[in-house]
Formats: structure tokens, sequence, C-alpha cells
């Protein structure tokens, strides 16, 4: 029912995406303090200027600007269980690779989602308050749904507006929804808060939100492996040992192997992506993946090198063993031969004694 996006969304993606905030709750939303205003060389300040003429000055034909809210709380969702969660909001289909729900939230303030497997999902025309409440009421409500939670979610924020006589496009820091080319249509959909032309638009943008912050989880995790790794050459200059033991290593190793294998074998993976992320020379999607990517590089030879001081570990151990058993097996052979070789060692000097003496009385 739906085209390939591969070859009918061709929607440029902002490079602000990665800036994430991690999920906090507060307690009083009007205490949290002002975001830092980014200085007027950042990527940020540059897009945010460009969408000043359309921030700036409101039309007949355009909407007000809402927010759209990404959240992720796990590494990977089982969306084939929350599809069967009997809670899961009427009219919620699957599209393409998100489980779509076209209207969720209180009535007058209803927003759509896009729930992927990667472990986010992305609020359309609701805040942050909303989605944490989505996050509380469906998600977390699904037994089973999440494949290793989050310690600390990840969370980005977006801004767009409806304009009807506008093509949908970025333009700076906010989507416009307008306008789309012929083809991109889809039919016998349900009723849903935002326009239905711009559905696959929503959908792709969606999922480059979602990936960017399952890839600042990512970030995030790695990172911290990084730190925890960080005492290793000084503990080799000092002692020459890792200063860790052998099952601490083997886990250190398997956390790596686990972040290679989300960032390259995972189904949603960020190196196999549409073209429309690189749309544009200045997006940061693949600069930030390459640059997890150095990161794992360095970490494979910090493993390399762990991986040397087992084996080297394992075979100073053997030596140990083998040298131990030799130990033994002459242990017991003197106890078992013992008398017999003391007998023929002190026979033998007894029989010349004798033999010298019987000489001498000759």
């Amino acid at each position: 029912m739906f085209h390939s996006l591969r070859t009918r969304c061709s929607y440029p993606l902002p490079s602000l995406f990665r800036h994430a905030r991690p999920f906090t709750v507060s307690a009083n939303p009007t205490d949290e303090p002002p975001k830092a205003k980014p200085k007027a060389t950042t990527p940020l300040r540059r897009s945010a200027s460009d969408s000043l003429p359309i921030r700036s000055t409101r039309t007949p034909t355009r909407g007000d600007i809402q927010t759209v809210f990404t959240l992720a709380t796990a590494e990977r969702y089982l969306l084939s269980r929350l599809r069967l969660h009997p809670d899961l909001p009427a009219r919620a289909q699957a599209l393409n690779e998100a489980l779509w729900i076209p209207k969720w939230g209180k009535p007058g303030k209803e927003g759509e989602v896009f729930i992927f497997s990667n472990g986010s999902f992305v609020c359309w025309g609701l805040a942050e308050q909303e989605a944490r409440r989505f996050a509380a009421e469906v998600i977390d409500q699904a037994p089973g749904i999440k494949v290793a939670p989050l310690a600390d979610a990840e969370t980005e924020e977006l801004e767009f507006v409806v304009d009807t006589i506008e093509n949908t496009r970025l333009q700076g820091d906010l989507i416009i929804l307008g306008q789309v080319s012929p083809g991109t249509s889809t039919k016998n959909l349900p009723p849903m808060v935002l326009p239905e032309e711009t559905l696959l638009a929503r959908y792709a943008y969606s999922q480059a939100l979602s990936r960017s912050t399952a890839l600042s989880a990512l970030e995030v995790s790695l990172d911290e492996y990084l730190i925890s790794m960080a005492q290793l050459p000084h503990s080799l200059i000092k002692t020459g040992k890792p200063g860790m033991g052998r099952t601490a290593l083997i886990k250190k190793l398997g956390e790596l192997m686990k972040f290679r294998q989300g960032l390259n074998l995972n189904r949603e993976n960020f190196s196999d992506v549409p073209d429309f992320y690189w749309a544009q020379p200045e997006l940061e999607l693949k600069e930030r993946t390459a640059s997890v990517n150095d990161k794992i590089t360095y970490a494979a030879e910090a493993q390399s090198v762990l991986r040397q001081l087992l084996t080297e570990s394992s075979t100073h151990s053997m030596e140990l063993v083998i040298i131990a058993l030799i130990a033994v097996e002459v242990v017991i052979a003197i106890i078992r031969d013992g008398p017999e070789l003391w007998e023929m060692l002190v026979g033998k000097d007894e029989a010349k004694h004798s033999e010298e003496n019987g000489l001498a009385l000759n």
C-alpha cells in the first residue's frame, strides 16, 4: 500500500538532530534552566537563522508551530508484542518499519505517534509531558516489549509547521509540511490529526529522528564504556597488569561486541540507511556514525590488548599447573621407589665396605 521511501521521499534532514537532552523528570517544568544560546558559528545557530523568515511571519495558510518530540527508552522494542496488546490505541497500524498511531492524546490536543523497533518513538504535535505520558500508559504497560531498557532515556526535540501553499521541506531547524511530489499519497487511511498528504514525509523525518536518538543512546553507552576502560593504560604502565580479573575482562569484551552488533548488524543499523539521510552536505548523521566507528576501532585495539593479556595469563597458569604436576609426580616416585633406591645405594656401600675390611684382614 505504501511506496518505497528510497525513491519517493527525498526530504533533507537536519544536522541539529544530534542535539539531544537526557530524559529527566522535573517536579516543576518552570524550574528548568534556560537552554544555552548557541554560538553564531555553530550549525544549530545557522539553522535557526534560516528558519527566522518562517517563524517571524504569519499567513492565512500557516498553522501554529508545534513540537516533534522523540524519546528512546530501550535498545529495542518488540513491536510484534505491542501489536497484540489489548490496550493499544485504536486504529494503530503498521506503516513500513513503524507502528503508526494516527491519533493519541487528550481531546483537542491530539497528536500522532510513530513507534520504531530500535527502542524509540516519535510524537508529532505532542509536548514532552504528553510523550512521557504515552511512554507510561502505552509502552510501559505492554509486558516484554522492551529489550535492554536504557538507564537514562534519550530525547530529541524539533519543531514543525503546516502550510498548505509551501513545499514540504526542512528550512533551518523547522520542518514545513505542505505540498508534496505526485505519487507520495496513500489510500485507505484512518482519520488523522495532520494532513494525509504529508504522511510519508512525516514518516521519513520520524525515521531519521528515531535513528538519531538511538545513535545518541549508543554514543552515551560507548562513552561510558571508554571511561570504564580509561584506567587500563595507567594500570599497565604502573603494575604491568590490567587491574581487573579474568571475568571482568571477558565482560568488557562482550560489551564491545554488543556495541559492534548494535551499530552494524541490527536490522535498523546506521551504515545501511536511505539516500535521503545524506541529501545535504552539512548533515551530521554520517559524521556521527563515522565517529562512533572510530571509537569502536579504538576500543577494538583495547580489546586486542585484553585478549593478549588473557592468553598470556592462561599460558602462564598452564605452565604453573604443568610444573606442579611434574613436582607431584617426582614426589610420588620418591615415595614409591625411594626405599628400593635407598636400599640399592646403602647395600652397595655396605658391600664395598665389607669387601674392603676382608682385604684388610687378609
